[in-house]
């Protein structure tokens, strides 16, 4: 088969397009034809040598969707989509023309979504669900303010937040763009500045002044100290990444006089077979298009895969997405 691979840390240009052998199936896994592949921002990072615990020489690649061609009787030719925490890293990923999973991570795609869309839900999803519903546990009738809801993550927690009865404000340099989930989910945007202060408080003007029940940071770093000045008393801070800086300074006697609480949500810790599951309980939303992807934007072959990581590098609208 044919793959992207590297051997080294490094840009983009270290990804090479290599022939590999086809996997095979064993007694406890399958193969499965990759029809598309996304490119999440945690590939780049991967690349660049900045996520830890990668082995190497390794296929990069988290999402993917596709068809099961060797395996149980039962899957084959069965369209599946998937991600984890170990493809990529310390198992080879998804940007390459198969992938070999364990038959435990098999999960049927929703039939509304075309192979790319599929292929760009799950990190996305899967995050924002660990994050907002298993760590926050974010409720009806709460508030839930959303730092960098116009990407993918957040606006999938804003879709996450309204299937739960939350009220949700966005946060972000720019507003969701038009004809995106987000766009059409949130009750209000404040622009994000690097003024703390100025963001916390036009949240909690939205808020009648109590400030959000759940801040979903989904950028983290030099979003921090405004998402934690945005909390409500008891309020739940959740980050998953951190931009600008890996440090922040906490006004300790606030945070435990209001009696907030930070949680981290780590997706990597999710392998394969543990994020089947979650892209399971997703499912359902997805098959009543209740919830949907960020649109897919770009589109690049395997040839052209140094092309596909520099356009996440690049930061471009939408998702970006390899099709071997």
């Amino acid at each position: 088969m044919r793959a992207l691979r590297f051997h080294r840390f490094g840009s983009p240009d270290v990804l090479e397009v290599v022939d590999l052998p086809d996997p095979t199936a064993t007694q406890d896994s399958a193969v499965v034809a990759v029809r598309a592949a996304s490119v999440n921002p945690s590939d780049l990072k991967n690349v660049i040598g900045v996520m830890e615990g990668t082995v190497l020489p390794r296929v990069p690649g988290r999402d993917f969707a596709g068809v099961v061609v060797d395996g149980p009787p039962e899957w084959r030719g069965v369209e599946v989509w998937g991600t984890g925490g170990d493809i990529g890293f310390t198992l080879d990923g998804s940007h390459a023309e198969y992938i070999r999973v364990p038959v435990s991570a098999l999960a049927r795609k929703p039939s509304p979504l075309s192979f790319e869309e599929a292929s760009a839900v799950g990190v996305n999803f899967v995050v924002g669900w660990l994050g907002a519903v298993e760590l926050a546990e974010l409720g009806k009738g709460e508030t839930v303010a959303v730092f960098g809801v116009s990407g993918g993550v957040g606006g999938a927690v804003a879709q996450i937040a309204r299937t739960r009865g939350a009220r949700v404000l966005g946060v972000d340099l720019a507003p969701p763009a038009d004809g995106t989930p987000a766009a059409e989910i949130i009750d209000a945007f404040v622009p994000f500045t690097h003024n703390s202060a100025e963001v916390a408080d036009a949240l909690r003007a939205h808020t009648g002044g109590r400030g959000a029940e759940v801040v979903y940071d989904a950028v983290g770093g030099v979003t921090t100290p405004a998402a934690l000045a945005s909390l409500a008393q008891c309020g739940r801070l959740v980050v998953i990444s951190a931009v600008g800086t890996p440090t922040v300074e906490i006004n300790l006697p606030d945070f435990y006089h209001r009696e907030v609480r930070m949680l981290g949500a780590d997706s990597r810790r999710l392998d394969v077979t543990e994020s089947a599951a979650r892209l399971n309980r997703l499912n359902t939303y997805f098959e009543r298009e209740v919830f949907r992807p960020l649109p897919v934007t770009h589109r690049f072959g395997l040839d052209e895969g140094r092309k596909a990581y520099a356009a996440v590098a690049d930061r471009v609208q939408g998702r970006v997405v390899i099709v071997p």
